[in-house]
């Protein structure tokens, strides 16, 4: 009895013991996680078990999002989860994003995690268009996209049609242009063709290179009213605090980098700016929401602190986390390296392979010809036998019947020596013939003499007749009446005069100074603009007049036309920001 009742104590206090647990589902940008938590735990509690199984160190660029009433949230890390505005219903959902930006990617980003976080969230905004981009910086940052996922360009791999399921443009790009999908996969795949040998962490880094020197990137934006009631919109970011007009979020009308803001403070639903100069007024404006100032001041304060951060040398903690990303960095090249060797002897050892069975096939060939023809041979060596043979059964034949021939004229030459009476008695006939033969030749000779004699004898009486008829025409004409007539002839031209159409040349010689000097203007700024401009820059004008005879002009938004005015004006995100502070 005792032992049960010890037994029943003992179950009760380990239940007591047991904490109290709630699930929290964490979307990530590329994956869901759940956790069971303690009902006490803190948001830093929470945060850092994500950190940990992601394995993120850069942990001060990230926090756990979530939304209440419309309104853009973070969990705070020095209170306790279910003290927040959270929705009560398990599980409870967090976004692990990243609550601040770095002024430059590639100086600060160690981590390929973090990289690659901000690869995925940035593409994401760009899009969604949260972050505008022009058309032809969208398509070479597709071109980055793509080689991050399939790795280098294969023509025999990657078909045409590979990227008809990607996203990779925002809509608003797709529509303001007249161009089929594959005309957009044509342009995305003939960039990612010379991205060759980047790595993925590589392409993302790249990607991120030129996302962050978009006007929109890592710009917090909130609606906000100065004294007047004007209605404005205040930019949190990086570089600091920026003012604009509610239709233009590219320029803004004024900016207030951290390095010249004394104090930042709000009192309910009221918002001041200090600049450093006290020349320079307060900056005033009102939110509508007492949760919106709370926001916007956590962006301040830890934007402000990484700014100071980046201008202070580096801790202990980020130098040791720099020096394992080179290390890791080197081990990687070298195993790409060691990869790219291997790939190389692969390809070499198949090109080698193939050569042998080409060779092989090559012989194959060769030898069944040889058989071929040796088969001919042997059918030739056949009909040749069977021809010597006839041959020879023909030659006997012959000598057959030149044995019969010889008798023959054994036979003859007897029968020969019997006629030679009748021989001498033609060769008499034949004598008789000749004579009679010559006789008549004679007389023929004689008749045709006859008939030459006739035919002049013929032609004298004709020449006899005529000059009689002539001297009776004189005698006749004499006793004639003889009237001489005199006839006026007109002689016509027998050439008529020939007009030859000479048809003048015409020659327009046009003023080409204009034209001359037009062109020399155009070359030297193009000329300027070579030197000034790098080549990635060369590339995206060559695809924006590319595309540029494509561009449905009605369907522009209001940022695009914004966009092509600063970019006529030369103005880029970080000369603006110079110009307005």
């Amino acid at each position: 009895m005792a032992g049960a009742i010890a037994s029943r104590m003992s179950f009760s206090s380990l239940k007591r013991k047991q904490p109290k647990t709630f699930t929290v589902r964490i979307a990530t940008m590329d994956a869901e996680m759940e956790f069971s938590c303690e009902v006490k735990w803190k948001g830093k509690d929470l945060f850092d078990l994500v950190c940990r199984t992601l394995g993120l160190r850069e942990t001060w660029f990230f926090g756990l999002q979530y939304t209440i009433k419309d309104t853009v949230a973070w969990l705070k890390m020095d209170k306790k989860v279910l003290d927040h505005d959270v929705p009560t219903e398990e599980p409870v959902t967090f976004h692990f994003l990243a609550k601040f930006y770095p002024e430059n990617a590639e100086e600060e980003l160690v981590q390929e995690i973090t990289q690659h976080l901000f690869f995925l969230q940035v593409k994401k905004q760009i899009l969604d268009e949260k972050i505008y981009c022009p058309p032809e910086a969208s398509v070479l940052l597709a071109s980055y996209a793509v080689q991050a996922k399939y790795g280098d360009y294969d023509p025999n791999v990657h078909k045409r049609g590979f990227l008809a399921q990607e996203e990779l443009l925002p809509k608003r790009v797709i529509n303001l242009y007249q161009m089929t999908p594959e005309m957009w996969e044509e342009r995305i795949t003939a960039w990612y063709a010379e991205h060759r040998g980047r790595a993925r962490d590589e392409a993302e880094m790249e990607y991120l290179k030129i996302a962050q020197d978009l006007e929109m990137y890592g710009v917090n934006y909130f609606a906000i009213r100065n004294k007047k009631g004007t209605e404005l919109l205040l930019g949190v970011d990086a570089l600091g605090l920026h003012i604009y007009d509610p239709d233009n979020r590219l320029t803004p009308k004024i900016s207030f980098p951290w390095n010249e803001i004394r104090n930042i403070s709000y009192s309910d639903k009221e918002f001041t700016i200090k600049p450093l100069d006290k020349k320079i007024d307060v900056f005033k404006f009102n939110s509508s929401k007492l949760r919106v100032n709370k926001l916007i001041l956590q962006l301040c304060i830890g934007n402000h602190d990484l700014f100071m951060r980046r201008r202070k040398a580096d801790s202990l903690e980020v130098q040791q986390m720099k020096a394992q990303a080179r290390e890791e960095k080197a081990r990687k090249q070298m195993e790409r390296q060691r990869l790219a060797r291997e790939k190389q002897m692969r390809e070499e050892a198949e090109r080698k392979r193939d050569e042998l069975e080409r060779r092989l096939m090559q012989l194959k060939e060769e030898a069944t010809m040889a058989n071929e023809a040796l088969m001919r041979s042997e059918e030739t060596a056949d009909l040749l036998a069977e021809k010597a043979q006839i041959t020879e059964e023909e030659a006997k034949l012959l000598a057959q019947k030149a044995a019969e021939a010889e008798q023959e004229m054994q036979r003859i030459k007897a029968t020969a020596i019997r006629t030679e009476e009748e021989k001498r008695l033609m060769e008499q006939k034949v004598l008789e013939a000749e004579m009679l033969a010559l006789k008549m030749a004679e007389e023929s000779e004689r008749r045709a003499k006859e008939a030459d004699q006739l035919k002049q004898d013929l032609q004298e009486a004709r020449e006899s007749e005529r000059r009689a008829k002539q001297k009776l025409l004189e005698i006749t004409s004499k006793s004639s009446y003889t009237q001489s007539m005199n006839s006026s002839t007109t002689a016509l031209p027998t050439d008529l005069p020939s007009f030859n159409l000479i048809s003048e040349s015409l020659s327009f010689d046009f003023k080409d100074t204009d034209m001359k000097r037009l062109s020399m203007e155009i070359e030297k700024e193009k000329v300027e603009y070579m030197e000034k401009s790098k080549h990635l820059q060369e590339q995206l004008n060559e695809l924006k007049t590319e595309i540029e005879a494509l561009k449905l002009k009605e369907r522009e938004t209001a940022l695009d036309i914004l966009h092509n005015e600063n970019a006529s004006r030369g103005n880029s995100k970080h000369n603006t920001i110079k110009k307005v502070s």
